[in-house]
């Protein structure tokens, strides 16, 4: 069983990577940022509360983060192992994590601030079927329209500069700490989030020692 932490700052492409070392390797990909966005877009309970934090642009707090987590591990549908991104957040959690769950490596993928402005303010969300789009690198075929159902495209309320500025002193005053805790217990590989996504998952994969990476297609 593979158990792993991705880590790094907003647009440093945590969640494409995750997915990339899931898929074939049959782990299973725990996103928090994912299980917020569908709370939103069903309109349950947890998603009102998640909508009215990010309306007054402030950022969901380190509890209810871990209960959400704790949450879904306890689904136990990791057979093979999983790969977690967006969480733990402080030093709390993360002794919690290696305490509970015995993580085999902590991938961080390290991308320079003005890169992280230019991806992130490129993104694009369409509100009728989730799905993601970048202005630099995958742009909808007809302008501001979703590929797969047509809704116009949005700027994802979290996705200001003002917003970013936030999550960034964030990830600086909170997870920095948690990096070198986990430096301590000798499990973070450092990758260069720079080159593509392909580029990047066969770093991954060659730093873990796990099988190589082939891009689909």
């Amino acid at each position: 069983m593979r158990k792993y932490v991705i880590m790094g700052v907003q647009g440093s492409g945590k969640g494409t990577q995750s997915e990339l070392l899931c898929a074939d390797l049959k782990l299973v990909h725990i996103s928090v940022g994912d299980i917020f966005r569908w709370h939103v877009q069903n309109h349950t309970k947890l998603g009102a509360q998640v909508r009215r934090i990010m309306a007054l642009g402030e950022l969901v707090d380190d509890d209810l983060v871990e209960s959400v987590v704790r949450e879904r591990l306890d689904q136990h549908d990791w057979n093979f192992g999983f790969v977690v991104d967006g969480f733990p957040r402080n030093g709390r959690q993360a002794e919690f994590f290696m305490e509970s769950y015995d993580i085999d490596a902590v991938i961080h993928l390290e991308l320079p601030e003005e890169e992280v402005k230019r991806r992130v303010l490129s993104r694009r969300l369409c509100p009728g079927c989730g799905m993601d789009y970048n202005l630099i690198a995958d742009r909808p075929k007809v302008e501001g329209r979703c590929d797969i159902c047509g809704t116009q495209l949005i700027t994802r309320a979290d996705d200001t500069p003002e917003a970013l500025a936030a999550r960034l002193r964030d990830y600086a005053e909170k997870t920095s700490p948690v990096l070198e805790l986990f430096r301590r217990k000798e499990v973070v590989h450092d990758v260069d989030a720079r080159p593509s996504a392909d580029d990047v998952q066969a770093a991954i994969r060659k730093t873990l020692g796990l099988p190589a990476y082939t891009p689909a297609g």
